[in-house]
């Protein structure tokens, strides 16, 4: 029996990581207290994510298929990404190497004492992809597509109309946030936002998603949208999710000590989608699905790094 195929197409980045005592106030010069330079970026992490959940850490006993569409340029950094996800099981003939163009970059500054991070992106490479480099989705096609959006815009839209097309459940993180057309959501198997890309999307105050009524009513909306899962992640205070079906529930945070929170949102959507596509054909439980990603992303913000953090099945 053929395993599952999870398609991720998305950013890969060097991260530029500085751990420091506190965020820098505006003209500030702060010393860190050590300096990382990993892999990473949203696309490439949660193609790990999906690599590494899906797998031990002698890369024995696959219970998906993975790999990544993207670009990097002929720096070293874009070797050292495409190693790096090779070395995680990921399959890489899908990341287009750009002769003459830089790597993407990402600084990241960690505070310390709560594990936040603030992150500035230079997309480079990632911004090569272009629409009519997916008008259809690449053979074979996946049983599950994940997107983001820190490759360009038109070029996701025109991907998930490919997938629909085709046929393919899509799983969409719409991170950094932006508003999508009513067209993005009809159909839609899977949106995953955090509570800042729930506001965004929906219009709503993001401080008031404390409120379960308002969580109701996001979730609500986007369902009435077309989407037929809906996860709204919300750091320390859990996940609430909603379907299709009617199902819906706030789901608490496990208790974890947080050194660095990057990531974490990449290793639930690895982890959730697992268990979309081990579901198969049959019925796909939503709320287990969403208590084994809390699981692995409390893993992960105990640890500091990207893709290092993510946790292999075997940890779990």
């Amino acid at each position: 029996m053929s395993l599952p195929r999870i398609t991720i197409l998305g950013s890969l980045n060097i991260d530029l990581v500085s751990y420091v005592p506190h965020h820098p106030l505006p003209g500030e010069t702060l010393t860190s207290s050590s300096y990382v330079v990993s892999p990473g970026g949203k696309g490439a992490n949660q193609a790990v994510s999906c690599a590494k959940l899906s797998r031990s850490s002698d890369l024995s006993s696959p219970s998906a298929h993975v790999s990544m569409l993207g670009a990097v340029g002929t720096d070293s950094y874009g070797q050292q990404l495409l190693q790096s996800l090779k070395g995680y099981g990921v399959e890489t003939e899908g990341v287009k190497v750009r002769e003459g163009a830089n790597t993407g970059v990402a600084v990241i500054i960690v505070d310390e004492p709560t594990g936040q991070n603030r992150i500035v992106l230079s997309p480079e490479s990632n911004h090569s992809l272009k629409p009519e480099h997916f008008k259809t989705l690449p053979d074979p096609k996946p049983d599950l597509l994940i997107m983001q959006l820190e490759i360009p815009f038109e070029t996701v839209m025109q991907a998930l109309a490919a997938a629909k097309a085709a046929s393919v459940p899509v799983l969409l993180n719409p991170a950094p946030a932006q508003e999508l057309p009513l067209s993005a959501y009809d159909g839609l198997a899977h949106l995953v936002v955090n509570e800042t890309e729930a506001a965004i999307l929906s219009g709503a105050r993001e401080e008031d998603l404390d409120s379960l009524a308002e969580l109701q009513r996001v979730g609500a909306l986007f369902i009435e949208r077309g989407c037929r899962n809906v996860i709204i992640t919300l750091g320390g205070k859990g996940v609430y999710y909603v379907n299709k079906a009617g199902q819906s529930s706030l789901v608490p945070a496990l208790k974890a000590e947080v050194v660095d929170t990057t990531a974490a949102g990449d290793t639930f959507v690895g982890s959730y989608a697992l268990a979309v596509v081990n579901a198969g054909n049959g019925p796909f439980d939503i709320e287990t699905a969403v208590k084994e990603a809390n699981r692995a992303a409390a893993k992960t913000v105990a640890r500091r790094g990207a893709q290092v953090s993510i946790p292999w099945k075997d940890e779990l």
